[in-house]
């Protein structure tokens, strides 16, 4: 008997942990999905006078294979210009992170960002998108799309994995959704920009030079990258967290194929999927919109949970007016290393830049950063003046802040209880489960022989 027990104790010890590591792993995949809706819940709640603007699904992607992960078709939202702005078109790129695993692909399956099924129906056009000269005074009367992002690799995977149900595709959706708004009207367009925010941001890098081309030559186009300038570097740790994190995706959803054979040819293919590798190469006019400490660069790449299990960097990380001043040497190294990545892009008198001090991520799509009485500014410039300056060719535009904390106009994102949440949840924990707790019962009935429980160990 005594035995068997012991078999079974260590059956269901090998069960319960394997059932406990998964339900931390999914309470990871959870935290981060938590992370990616706080930086975005600005761009997407709507206040008292929104411009709800309601979800195209496109019909026939289905049959070009352009589907989100779980094989729904992709969709956009459109506004449609007016007055002088009606041959103009603005796409913005949505952005939400990447899956590099087929866990987490599989997970992303279940909300937006990996299926139309979770789609909100309708979307608030805010910051760039908006339609009010007074919120948006370049772009407010152009044609303004968003397009919904649920491929998990910034439009540029091309493959599946049957065995899981899983399709990457998204530079299918790319392309299918570039023919459907051509066929909108958007091939007579007089001037175009390509927009995103975070991994739609590093999206509007990768196929800039693709849309500059689905035009004449006589077309005005220019590129926006909005928190896209991901950095491979290293983490507090040592490691390479967005490295390996980009490696696992690229080989996974077959990004290689889709990668600019300038940068391909010369490095190996996560490489090429950093901006910093891409950005000297492409010829349309693109300007870089960036926060020098970019907040989820912060939280995932620089300060990941994963590295720091005993949380002594955890004050720093939720608000930056906690970090001692070994860790700001660390977040101020990480701005060089990013001026260091940008340095021969400046030099291009068509580029633009606006790298501000700030511990912010996508400033264009959020009203109170994108265009208000006081919104982030570089020498009394907001971020909307500067980029309309530069699409314009009104004057050149290559606005670097000084390093922190000299900018008074940030408006820096705290993580309190919505991150609190997440450290706990991604930190190492006891995880109670109905397993966790038989176990633990068995370990008393072999622990505690003298106890009364009806039967007896000792006996065969």
């Amino acid at each position: 008997m005594k035995r068997v027990l012991i078999w079974v104790l260590s059956l269901w010890s090998v069960v319960g942990i394997g059932w406990s590591r998964s339900e931390d792993g999914l309470q990871e995949l959870k935290a981060k999905d938590r992370l990616l809706s706080f930086l975005e819940k600005d761009a997407v709640s709507p206040g008292a006078n929104s411009l709800m603007i309601p979800l195209t699904l496109i019909q026939g992607a289905a049959s070009k294979g352009a589907v989100c992960l779980d094989g729904t078709p992709p969709g956009y939202h459109l506004d449609r210009g007016f007055g002088s702005g009606s041959n103009s078109w603005l796409i913005q790129l949505e952005g939400g992170g990447w899956c590099n695993t087929i866990r987490s692909c599989v997970f992303r399956k279940t909300t937006r960002r990996g299926s139309s099924k979770f789609m909100e129906k309708r979307l608030n056009f805010t910051g760039i998108l908006s339609n009010k000269a007074e919120e948006n005074p370049d772009f407010y009367n152009w044609n303004r799309v968003k397009l919904r992002y649920c491929d998990g690799a910034s439009f540029s995977g091309e493959g599946q994995n049957e065995a899981n149900q899983l399709y990457f595709r998204g530079q299918r959706i790319w392309s299918t959704a570039m023919e459907e708004l051509m066929a909108k009207g958007m091939r007579n367009a007089e001037q175009a920009l390509l927009s995103g925010c975070s991994a739609g941001g590093l999206a509007s890098i990768l196929h800039c030079d693709e849309f500059k081309d689905l035009f004449l030559s006589t077309t005005k186009v220019k590129c926006l990258s909005d928190a896209g300038l991901f950095l491979d570097a290293t983490n507090m740790a040592g490691g390479h967290t967005l490295r390996d994190m980009y490696r696992g995706m690229v080989t996974l959803q077959g990004v290689q194929k889709n990668l600019p054979n300038t940068c391909t040819s010369q490095m190996d293919p996560t490489s090429c999927f950093f901006p910093q590798n891409l950005i000297a190469n492409i010829q349309t006019p693109l300007f870089l919109l960036n926060a020098a400490y970019d907040a989820w660069q912060v939280q995932e790449s620089l300060i990941p949970s994963s590295a720091d299990p005993h949380g002594f960097w955890r004050d720093c990380k939720m608000d930056h007016s906690h970090c001692n001043s070994s860790q700001m040497l660390f977040l101020q190294d990480f701005r060089n290393q990013m001026l260091s990545a940008i340095n021969s892009f400046s030099m291009s008198n068509q580029n633009g830049l606006f790298i501000n001090s700030c511990f912010a991520h996508c400033q264009s799509e959020r009203q109170d950063t994108w265009y208000a009485n006081d919104s982030p500014r570089i020498g009394n410039k907001a971020i909307a003046a500067s980029v309309g300056d530069w699409f314009f060719d009104r004057t050149a535009t290559k606005a670097i802040d000084c390093p922190y904390p000299c900018d008074n106009t940030c408006h820096n994102l705290i993580f309190n209880d919505v991150t609190s949440t997440i450290t706990i949840s991604e930190s190492t924990r006891l995880t109670f489960t109905p397993l966790n707790l038989l176990n633990a019962f068995l370990i008393t009935l072999i622990c505690v022989p003298n106890a009364s429980w009806g039967f007896s160990l000792d006996r065969d």
